[in-house]
């Protein structure tokens, strides 16, 4: 029906709906209406029609009733704009913030965050209290979706400067106070607020400062409960991935706390539950900054590093692999590793023992930190870190093609895609392209498309023939002949089968 039309039958929709006993049958006419318009054009259908009725049939004891009207409001409400819901449903929405059911204050919180988000309606929001109260206590809520949604609808206010006068110069400062008293789970549920706040700017940041919320949460890095120092350490390295948030934690001596920490971890029977994270913090600082820098001024956090590599326990060696895999992943950091010497090469050896036996998801994890520490991209290939690589690559094993491509013939397919990184990783590199003719049999392992066979090892295995092609000295080291081969094999694409391998595996279904 065209727009009037539409909004007739929508009219008389409510209408009947106020005049049912058990209006569900109605209700699901109109829920099916509403869902056959697409939204822009239920816009001025729906302007200025009496929805009370549906939100006073919020308040009954009948779920199925309770879920069709929040499924018919969800699609109204989203079809009007935010200014206007402000102007005619703000009442409404606020009693959806203590309604039991958590479908509706979900609801209501999702138009509230539109409202926040709008320069027009969030003035309305800002000038009663009362709504943002309750938005704060919804942070309470045992239901994890209820406190996420209310945590981003205050998070978006904090995007303009009333919006944070109002958080943090009002009375609400003492409402998140008061919530934050509810358990450790809602306190750390604010921290998050907080942490998110934080990172929009300098400015929303001081905010937060001033407010003693932020101390609040750098001195529980160091609190007795161990379970409660691995989540402060968690947000306070959410907190150090903007700039102006590292410089404050700087400032506060947050980096040399953490070393500290590292440091103390050796006496503390239970440091396995938050030094994974004191780890963490260091290597995305190291990624941010400089690795040359956060290695020499916390030598503490490299020592850690190497040691957790060689550590038995699986849960450490996995941080270890993943950092290291990330400060290698960055030339500085590379030569940070090889100024090591000895120390680092026990800790390659080590890495290459778990990639060839070790539970499969550490396997996974080394392949994947030893390509990150092998890969060099074209405009850093010095005679240096060529030289680097090279000779890290053949501390893997005495023959470490062969050790690779073994592990790539496993029956695992993430085993043989992280095998073939490694190859992708030396495929762009001189020496790495010598290995390969030099290896028997290599090139037609590269070109025979019949060895992996799921979408992510056809992948990996593009993305290796991509590297070769696209290296200005592969024709010159693999011969014409085999660069030919593999520039038509990129051009098949990643999933190409051939007519003849097409017919020959008919029999074999």
């Amino acid at each position: 029906p065209a727009g009037g039309d539409m909004a007739a039958s929508i009219e008389s929709l409510l209408e009947e709906i106020s005049g049912a006993e058990d209006p569900t049958e109605e209700l699901q006419s109109l829920k099916t209406a509403l869902l056959s318009i697409p939204l822009s054009a239920l816009t001025d259908s729906v302007r200025g029609q009496r929805l009370d009725v549906i939100f006073s049939l919020l308040h009954s004891n009948q779920r199925e009733q309770v879920q069709l009207c929040v499924d018919i409001l969800e699609r109204i409400l989203m079809a009007l704009s935010p200014e206007y819901l402000a102007q005619n449903y703000r009442v409404e929405l606020q009693g959806g913030l203590t309604h039991p059911n958590e479908s509706v204050k979900i609801l209501a919180l999702t138009q509230i965050s539109r409202m926040v988000e709008n320069p027009g309606a969030v003035t309305e929001i800002l000038n009663h209290h009362d709504i943002l109260r309750a938005v704060i206590h919804c942070i309470r809520e045992e239901k994890m979706a209820v406190a996420k949604q209310a945590i981003q609808s205050l998070s978006k206010l904090s995007h303009s400067k009333p919006g944070l006068d109002k958080l943090f110069q009002s009375d609400l400062l003492t409402v998140m106070k008061e919530v934050m008293a509810t358990s450790d789970i809602v306190r750390y549920r604010i921290y998050e607020l907080v942490v998110e706040i934080s990172s929009v700017s300098p400015i929303s940041l001081g905010y937060c400062a001033n407010s003693s919320l932020i101390s609040q949460l750098l001195s529980e890095l160091t609190g007795d409960d161990v379970l409660i120092r691995a989540t402060a350490t968690e947000m306070v390295t959410t907190l150090a991935h903007s700039q102006h948030g590292r410089q404050y934690l700087a400032q506060q001596g947050i980096m040399d706390k953490i070393s500290n920490m590292i440091r103390g971890a050796e006496t503390d029977p239970f440091s396995s539950l938050y030094l994974p994270g004191l780890v963490k913090f260091f290597g995305n600082l190291a990624i941010m900054d400089s690795p040359q820098q956060v290695c020499e001024t916390y030598p503490a956090f490299q020592n850690k590093v190497f040691e957790m590599a060689l550590d038995p326990d699986p849960v450490m060696i996995g941080v270890a692999l993943d950092t290291l895999g990330l400060l290698g992943s960055n030339v500085e950091g590379k030569q940070v590793l090889q100024k090591t010497g000895e120390n680092f090469k026990a800790v390659l050896l080590r890495m290459s023992q778990l990639a060839s036996s070790g539970a499969t998801e550490l396997r996974v994890r080394s392949l994947d930190a030893i390509s990150q520490l092998l890969t060099l991209q074209p405009e850093q290939q010095t005679e240096d870190l060529l030289a680097l690589t090279e000779s890290w690559f053949h501390l893997l094993s005495n023959q470490p093609m062969d050790m690779i491509r073994t592990i790539s013939t496993q029956p695992f397919p993430e085993l043989h895609c992280g095998a073939l990184g490694i190859f992708t990783a030396i495929a762009t590199q001189p020496w790495g392209q010598k290995l390969m003719i030099n290896n028997p049999g290599f090139m037609e392992f590269i070109l025979d498309r019949s060895t992996g066979q799921t979408k992510e090892a056809k992948d990996a295995k593009y993305e290796l023939v991509g590297s070769l092609v696209c290296s200005s000295t592969a024709a010159e080291i693999l011969g014409s002949q085999h660069y030919l081969r593999l520039k038509t094999y990129l051009r098949e694409g990643p999933y190409y089968v051939s007519a003849v391998a097409s017919v020959s595996t008919e029999g074999a279904d």
